[in-house]
Protein backbone atom coordinates (compact mmCIF):
# COMPACT_ATOMS: atom_id res chain seq x y z
CA UNK A 1 0.00 0.00 0.00
CA UNK A 2 1.51 3.32 -1.12
CA UNK A 3 0.95 6.34 1.08
CA UNK A 4 1.72 10.03 0.48
CA UNK A 5 1.10 13.24 2.43
CA UNK A 6 1.25 16.84 1.15
CA UNK A 7 1.78 19.72 3.55
CA UNK A 8 1.38 23.44 2.95
CA UNK A 9 4.17 25.31 4.76
CA UNK A 10 3.17 28.86 5.74
CA UNK A 11 0.42 28.86 8.33
CA UNK A 12 0.19 25.07 8.36
CA UNK A 13 3.64 23.90 9.48
CA UNK A 14 4.60 27.43 10.58
CA UNK A 15 2.67 29.84 12.78
CA UNK A 16 3.71 32.88 10.70
CA UNK A 17 4.24 33.87 7.06
CA UNK A 18 7.88 33.02 6.37
CA UNK A 19 8.36 35.61 3.60
CA UNK A 20 7.44 38.40 6.03
CA UNK A 21 9.67 36.96 8.74
CA UNK A 22 12.52 36.54 6.25
CA UNK A 23 12.27 40.19 5.16
CA UNK A 24 12.33 41.36 8.79
CA UNK A 25 15.34 39.12 9.43
CA UNK A 26 17.31 40.22 6.36
CA UNK A 27 16.32 43.90 6.20
CA UNK A 28 15.42 44.85 9.78
CA UNK A 29 12.06 45.96 11.14
CA UNK A 30 12.38 49.64 10.16
CA UNK A 31 12.98 48.84 6.47
CA UNK A 32 10.33 46.11 6.64
CA UNK A 33 7.61 48.53 7.77
CA UNK A 34 8.77 51.28 5.41
CA UNK A 35 8.64 48.82 2.50
CA UNK A 36 5.13 47.71 3.35
CA UNK A 37 3.95 51.32 3.53
CA UNK A 38 5.30 51.85 0.01
CA UNK A 39 3.61 48.63 -1.16
CA UNK A 40 0.34 49.23 0.73
CA UNK A 41 -1.70 49.99 -2.45
CA UNK A 42 -0.65 46.67 -4.03
CA UNK A 43 -1.41 44.74 -0.83
CA UNK A 44 -4.80 46.42 -0.55
CA UNK A 45 -5.52 45.47 -4.18
CA UNK A 46 -4.55 41.87 -3.34
CA UNK A 47 -7.00 41.82 -0.41
CA UNK A 48 -9.73 43.05 -2.75
CA UNK A 49 -8.71 40.38 -5.30
CA UNK A 50 -7.91 43.06 -7.90
CA UNK A 51 -4.40 41.67 -8.49
CA UNK A 52 -3.02 38.13 -8.31
CA UNK A 53 -1.04 36.68 -5.45
CA UNK A 54 1.94 36.38 -7.81
CA UNK A 55 1.75 40.04 -8.89
CA UNK A 56 1.71 41.25 -5.27
CA UNK A 57 4.50 38.87 -4.25
CA UNK A 58 6.70 40.04 -7.12
CA UNK A 59 6.16 43.71 -6.22
CA UNK A 60 7.26 43.02 -2.64
CA UNK A 61 10.20 40.84 -3.73
CA UNK A 62 11.34 43.46 -6.25
CA UNK A 63 11.22 46.18 -3.61
CA UNK A 64 13.33 44.27 -1.10
CA UNK A 65 15.53 41.92 -3.16
CA UNK A 66 15.86 43.05 -6.79
CA UNK A 67 19.53 43.01 -7.80
CA UNK A 68 20.67 41.07 -4.73
CA UNK A 69 23.35 38.49 -5.50
CA UNK A 70 21.86 34.99 -5.28
CA UNK A 71 24.75 33.58 -3.21
CA UNK A 72 24.43 36.25 -0.50
CA UNK A 73 20.62 35.92 -0.52
CA UNK A 74 20.88 32.13 -0.16
CA UNK A 75 23.38 32.49 2.65
CA UNK A 76 21.00 34.83 4.48
CA UNK A 77 18.13 32.37 3.87
CA UNK A 78 20.19 29.53 5.37
CA UNK A 79 20.95 31.69 8.42
CA UNK A 80 17.23 32.48 8.74
CA UNK A 81 16.44 28.74 8.73
CA UNK A 82 18.97 28.20 11.54
CA UNK A 83 18.22 31.31 13.62
CA UNK A 84 14.50 32.07 13.23
CA UNK A 85 12.55 29.24 11.62
CA UNK A 86 12.57 26.80 14.59
CA UNK A 87 10.70 29.33 16.77
CA UNK A 88 7.75 29.60 14.33
CA UNK A 89 7.36 25.89 13.51
CA UNK A 90 4.20 24.40 15.04
CA UNK A 91 5.34 21.52 17.31
CA UNK A 92 2.26 19.41 16.51
CA UNK A 93 3.15 19.59 12.80
CA UNK A 94 6.52 17.96 13.49
CA UNK A 95 4.83 15.27 15.60
CA UNK A 96 2.44 14.51 12.71
CA UNK A 97 5.20 14.46 10.09
CA UNK A 98 7.32 12.05 12.15
CA UNK A 99 4.28 9.84 12.83
CA UNK A 100 3.49 9.64 9.11
CA UNK A 101 7.12 8.92 8.24
CA UNK A 102 7.06 6.02 10.73
CA UNK A 103 3.89 4.74 8.99
CA UNK A 104 5.69 4.72 5.64
CA UNK A 105 4.22 7.89 4.09
CA UNK A 106 6.17 9.89 1.53
CA UNK A 107 6.08 13.48 2.83
CA UNK A 108 6.08 16.47 0.48
CA UNK A 109 5.89 20.17 1.32
CA UNK A 110 4.01 22.11 -1.35
CA UNK A 111 4.56 25.83 -0.81
CA UNK A 112 3.97 29.20 -2.40
CA UNK A 113 7.04 30.40 -0.54
CA UNK A 114 10.36 30.10 -2.34
CA UNK A 115 12.46 26.97 -2.00
CA UNK A 116 15.42 29.17 -0.94
CA UNK A 117 14.24 29.42 2.68
CA UNK A 118 12.52 26.03 3.02
CA UNK A 119 14.84 23.47 1.38
CA UNK A 120 17.54 23.47 4.09
CA UNK A 121 14.83 22.78 6.71
CA UNK A 122 12.94 20.17 4.64
CA UNK A 123 16.19 18.36 3.81
CA UNK A 124 16.99 18.07 7.53
CA UNK A 125 13.68 16.28 8.07
CA UNK A 126 13.99 14.10 4.96
CA UNK A 127 10.99 15.82 3.34
CA UNK A 128 10.60 16.40 -0.40
CA UNK A 129 9.79 19.92 -1.59
CA UNK A 130 7.68 21.51 -4.31
CA UNK A 131 7.89 25.29 -4.04
CA UNK A 132 7.99 28.60 -5.86
CA UNK A 133 11.27 29.32 -7.62
CA UNK A 134 12.82 32.77 -7.90
CA UNK A 135 14.07 34.15 -11.21
CA UNK A 136 17.71 35.16 -11.50
CA UNK A 137 19.65 36.95 -14.22
CA UNK A 138 23.48 36.95 -14.06
CA UNK A 139 23.27 35.28 -10.62
CA UNK A 140 21.20 38.13 -9.20
CA UNK A 141 17.55 38.12 -8.14
CA UNK A 142 15.16 39.97 -10.40
CA UNK A 143 12.43 39.96 -7.75
CA UNK A 144 10.23 37.96 -10.10
CA UNK A 145 8.99 34.40 -9.82
CA UNK A 146 10.39 31.84 -12.26
CA UNK A 147 7.33 30.39 -13.99
CA UNK A 148 4.24 30.39 -11.78
CA UNK A 149 3.75 31.06 -8.09
CA UNK A 150 3.11 27.66 -6.45
CA UNK A 151 -0.31 28.59 -5.07
CA UNK A 152 -3.94 27.64 -5.67
CA UNK A 153 -4.51 25.45 -8.73
CA UNK A 154 -0.76 25.50 -9.44
CA UNK A 155 -0.21 23.35 -6.33
CA UNK A 156 -2.40 20.59 -7.76
CA UNK A 157 -0.77 20.93 -11.21
CA UNK A 158 2.73 20.56 -9.74
CA UNK A 159 1.70 17.58 -7.60
CA UNK A 160 0.13 15.78 -10.56
CA UNK A 161 3.16 16.41 -12.77
CA UNK A 162 5.52 15.02 -10.11
CA UNK A 163 3.45 12.07 -8.83
CA UNK A 164 1.11 9.53 -10.40
CA UNK A 165 -1.74 9.91 -7.91
CA UNK A 166 -3.42 6.69 -9.08
CA UNK A 167 -0.50 4.75 -7.54
CA UNK A 168 -1.37 5.82 -3.99
CA UNK A 169 -3.96 4.20 -1.73
CA UNK A 170 -3.78 6.86 0.97
CA UNK A 171 -3.35 10.54 0.12
CA UNK A 172 -3.30 13.01 3.00
CA UNK A 173 -3.19 16.79 2.55
CA UNK A 174 -2.77 19.54 5.13
CA UNK A 175 -3.52 23.22 4.44
CA UNK A 176 -4.83 26.41 6.01
CA UNK A 177 -6.01 28.77 3.28
CA UNK A 178 -7.90 29.12 -0.01
CA UNK A 179 -4.52 28.73 -1.73
CA UNK A 180 -4.53 25.09 -0.57
CA UNK A 181 -8.03 24.12 -1.74
CA UNK A 182 -6.92 22.50 -5.02
CA UNK A 183 -4.32 20.44 -3.15
CA UNK A 184 -6.79 19.40 -0.43
CA UNK A 185 -9.21 18.17 -3.10
CA UNK A 186 -6.61 15.63 -4.30
CA UNK A 187 -6.60 13.92 -0.91
CA UNK A 188 -8.42 10.85 0.37
CA UNK A 189 -8.17 12.59 3.76
CA UNK A 190 -7.82 16.38 4.03
CA UNK A 191 -6.92 18.42 7.12
CA UNK A 192 -7.82 22.13 7.19
CA UNK A 193 -6.10 24.40 9.73
CA UNK A 194 -4.59 21.52 11.72
CA UNK A 195 -1.99 21.86 14.50
CA UNK A 196 -3.69 24.89 16.10
CA UNK A 197 -3.57 23.42 19.60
Amino acid sequence: MKKIAFFDFDGTITAKDTLLELIKYQKGKARFYAGFLVNAPVLAALKLKLVSNQFAKEKVMQYFFKGVELSSFQNACDNFVADKLPAIIRPDAIVEIKKLQDLGFEIIIVSASAENWIKKWSDEFGIQLIATQLETVDKRLTGKVKGKNCNGEEKAIRIRSAYDMSQYDQIYAYGDSSGDEAMLKLATKAFYKPFRG
